[in-house]
């Protein structure tokens, strides 16, 4: 099994995205050779929009993903310090740096984002970063 941490803009894009894009997250999402991790970041950034736009369907979406997470990066302080380093050697921005060290703090295999392979993230060395963007 590969332990996979997907970043928001994974679960938004297979939530709400194009269907060009949507399709490449389903993808991930629908694997059954992969087992989730997540924190409550990626939890922050999709659930609480969703519930207050009233987009049921999204939220039951999301909560059913969050109910099938595994690996969940719950030592919010040493998140925090590793994040900060990770930004510092990356240049990142701080959610990114958040999931970047949430991924690596649960033994990822992997972190698959929604970010084109142009964008910061994919600097990083920590861990392994794969989009579902082709550029």
């Amino acid at each position: 099994m590969t332990r996979t941490f997907v970043d928001t803009g994974v679960l938004i894009a297979a939530a709400r995205g194009t269907q060009a894009l949507s399709d490449e997250a389903m993808k991930v999402l629908d694997d059954p050779e992969r087992e989730f991790a997540s924190s409550a970041f990626v939890r922050l950034e999709t659930l609480p929009k969703s519930i207050y736009n009233k987009r049921k369907d999204e939220a039951e979406f999301y909560e059913a993903f969050f109910n099938g997470v595994t690996y969940w990066a719950d030592d919010l302080q040493t998140l925090v310090d590793e994040a900060y380093d990770e930004a510092c050697a990356a240049g990142l921005s701080a959610m990114d740096a958040s999931h970047v060290a949430a991924a690596k703090l649960v033994g990822a295999n992997e972190l698959v984002t929604s970010e084109g392979t142009t964008k910061p993230v994919h600097r990083v060395k920590s861990v392994k970063v794969v989009s579902i963007r082709n550029s």
